[in-house]
């Protein structure tokens, strides 16, 4: 009888022989004949039960592993835009590991959700171990799938897009349908049919009533994938969890934190204390106290609740609701530092000098208890000299030390020079029945400087603390803008009589010398907001590239756990560098911190433009009672195909399309921003101010289209050209509506 090989024997094999592995193969290279043969099924059989190994097309693998060659879908795109895909059956524990398709000239596209037959060869590049991945054979396109309004007619029905890109209507054949009702919000995928004619389409899934107010939001979740609900197994664990008690951990309770927060806020993550430095060493010193949630001591590495705080990146607001990172039960609970509750925290030490410049600075992990839940309108106003009967008590423990710490810190940060771009925001108010009541700006007071500036010396003693102790972590990066966008805006500023230095490096202290130089100008909305323009988008990286717009050299997020993973992931950091307790940062996570920093950096975009689409359609809806009036505003953007209207009032844009102009030819200059006639010389340009007549409003896509009325400088706007002769009105009408409808699309695109 044939010796038996032992299991760690067979597993060696298996590893070093993966696609290769089926039974008859081993037993080859074992030498088993015969009835032993059996012995070595058994064998076999119980490392499959043990988890050992897993059986797929007859061959025997480690659990986890990617044959060479395989079935892979499309998942998503990285930064860089090139296609990312997974294993179409993945058997291991965690994320599957990360893979690029490359794709080569002549080959099929491949986008999100396609069936594709892969060659996969490992790499190795910055973002650490992955596989590339060669297209052998295109098995299946992703069915599109589209959100829109169904429209029953007499013969089939009609999907109108809500997506101001989307090109065309589809057509949703009766039997098709399902039971969606005229008039309803509902999610169609594609089907197949003739190539000639409009997409015809299957109604999936029914939304509700698309006019209904609180559906706004909703069209924007669905429509930029925001998940809605979190899985049960999640939920389950949350509600599992128990308040943490102050076992091993200092205890701060005697610390005089307050919270300050918009008046609205849903949650508390970020406390903040502030009293003269005792140390002789330091005259005129200050210690700050910021203490954040203790997010960590419930969401563990590897459970559920980690991985779907993950799949989230962070939460998302929007004006009636949020899609939280976190159960309600932890971000609005036991991770919520309300007033008078002993909660877990995070919190960092800070020493600054009387100059205001970070001296020193250690990371404790404790229990705290917030004296009170302030609003920022209470402590500025507490500040001014007006507390109320909340703030009154405070005062000499915890407004004003908070206040003078933060004068030292100010002027720290003026010298500094980090970008000053304080461009108005603007806060939308609903009703009761989630209608829109009021636009305001929002008010921006010292206590928010306050509250700010504290936080960002929190987040760079994180990153200060990490890199010291070797400790991988994500940093927040803000590259420095590239050199055509600066001298596009060089372009731009020349036109209002200002400069922009050439061939220096740039810095913070060149755009702040413009915006000031701007600020009492009628130029200054218009340097404003060409300045925005020329930053670069902010992002996750867990390499160090700096930060540009607070001119900072290291930064990270530490302040806001309960609402972006990557403060979590900070915690996790210095929880284990620091040897604070359970819960610290795994060998596992560190090796993925590359791919976790490119999978939030995608979810932040994904949220910032699911709220800004929703602020679109909000606005349109507000404003879709008032077509025919006039409003004053500024030009906030300039294409070839017309100009994009800021209106002063609610700070909607909407569009002017060029072919509304008037009777002559329009040039579009890139490099200037502007629009010039033909034959009357009028220029428009950025930051120019308007007037102009609303003419249509669609809350359901957010676009709003506006004709042109008046130009300061330039007086009245000519009409649209004249209809030619036996141009019937209603021709004309239809024609002008389907051009306006091309730029409203081309407009979507380009922003």
């Amino acid at each position: 009888m044939s010796e038996l090989p032992t299991k760690d024997q067979i597993l060696d094999w298996v590893r070093e022989n993966p696609d290769a592995a089926g039974k008859r193969e081993i037993a080859r290279a074992f030498n088993i004949k015969g009835a032993a043969r059996i012995d070595l099924k058994r064998l076999l059989r119980e490392l499959e039960e043990e988890g050992h190994l897993t059986k797929r097309q007859k061959r025997l693998r480690p659990p986890g592993h990617i044959p060479p060659v395989t079935m892979l879908i499309g998942a998503g795109l990285d930064g860089d835009g090139d296609l990312l895909a997974r294993p179409k059956d993945w058997d291991g524990e965690g994320d599957p590991p990360r893979i690029v398709h490359i794709p080569r000239k002549g080959e099929p596209a491949l986008g999100v959700g396609d069936l594709f037959l892969g060659k996969l060869r490992p790499a190795e590049d910055e973002h650490g171990h992955f596989y590339e991945a060669r297209l052998i054979k295109k098995i299946a396109k992703a069915a599109r799938k589209m959100l829109g309004i169904y429209r029953r007619g007499p013969e089939s029905g009609r999907l109108v897009p809500v997506d101001k890109r989307a090109d065309k209507e589809w057509v949703i054949p009766h039997g098709e349908a399902g039971e969606a009702e005229d008039g309803e919000l509902v999610e169609a995928e594609q089907l197949g049919g003739p190539r000639m004619g409009l997409p015809r389409g299957r109604v999936v899934e029914r939304l509700g009533n698309a006019m209904a107010p609180r559906s706004i939001s909703l069209i924007a979740m669905h429509e930029h994938q925001i998940p809605v609900e979190f899985s049960p197994e999640a939920l389950a664990e949350a509600d599992a969890a128990q308040e943490v008690g102050p076992e091993g951990r200092e205890d701060l309770r005697d610390l005089p934190l307050v919270t300050i927060d918009p008046a609205d806020a849903r949650d508390h993550d970020d406390a903040v204390a502030a009293m003269p430095d005792d140390d002789p060493k330091n005259p005129g010193g200050w210690v700050v106290w910021v203490a954040i949630a203790d997010v960590a001591a419930h969401v563990r590495p590897g459970t559920e609740l980690d991985r779907e705080a993950r799949r989230r990146g962070n939460s998302a607001y929007f004006p009636d609701r949020v899609s939280p990172m976190l159960p309600e039960k932890l971000s609005a609970d036991l991770c919520s530092l309300h007033e008078g509750e002993d909660r877990p925290c995070m919190a960092a030490r800070l020493v600054l000098g009387e100059d205001g410049e970070l001296r020193g600075h250690s990371f404790h992990r404790g229990m705290m208890n917030s004296r009170a839940s302030l609003t920022y309108e209470q402590a500025q106003a507490a500040h001014e000299g007006t507390p109320d009967a909340q703030a009154e008590p405070l005062m000499e423990t915890v407004i004003r030390p908070l206040f003078s710490a933060y004068a030292a810190a100010a002027s720290a940060r003026d010298r500094r020079q980090p970008l000053d771009l304080d461009l108005p925001e603007r806060r939308i108010e609903l009703d009761e029945e989630g209608n829109v009541a009021a636009i305001r700006l929002r008010d921006r007071f010292e206590a928010h400087r306050l509250i700010e500036e504290f936080m960002i010396l929190a987040n760079v003693a994180a990153a200060e603390t990490l890199e010291r102790r070797r400790q991988p972590l994500i940093y927040r990066v803000h590259e420095e803008p590239n050199p055509e966008k600066i001298e596009a805006l060089r372009e731009v500023v020349e036109t209002v009589g200002l400069s922009f230095p050439k061939g220096q490096v740039t810095t913070t202290a060149q755009f702040n010398r413009l915006l000031r130089g701007a600020r009492e100008t009628e130029s200054s909305e218009l340097v404003s907001i060409s300045v925005l323009r020329t930053q670069t988008q902010a992002y996750y990286s867990p390499d160090n590239y700096g930060h540009f717009g607070l001119h900072l050299k290291r930064y990270a997020h530490f302040t806001s756990p309960i609402r972006r993973y990557a403060d979590l992931v900070v915690h996790r950091a210095l929880i284990a560098a620091l040897k604070l307790g359970d819960g610290g940062q795994t060998p596992e996570e560190a090796a993925g911190l590359a791919d976790t920093a490119e999978h939030i950096s995608l979810t932040e975009r994904r949220a910032m433009e699911a709220e800004r689409d929703t602020v679109d359609r909000y606005l349109a809806a507000y404003m879709s009672s008032r077509i025919g009036a006039e409003f004053p505003g500024r030009i906030s953007g300039v294409t070839r195909f017309g100009i994009f209207v800021k209106l002063d009032e609610t700070g909607a844009d909407g569009l002017v399309p060029v072919s509304t102009l008037g009777r002559e030819f329009f040039h579009y200059d890139a490099d200037s921003q502007t629009l010039s006639g033909e034959r009357s010389g009028t220029v428009l340009g950025l930051g120019m101010r308007v007037m102009v007549r609303l003419s249509e409003a669609v809350p359901v896509t957010g676009g709003l289209i506006f004709e042109l009325l008046e130009v300061d400088g330039a007086g009245a706007m000519p009409g649209p050209a004249r209809r030619r002769a036996g141009q019937s009105p209603r021709r004309k009408q239809a024609k002008g509506k389907i051009a306006r409808a091309k730029a409203a699309r081309k407009a979507r695109r380009s922003r």
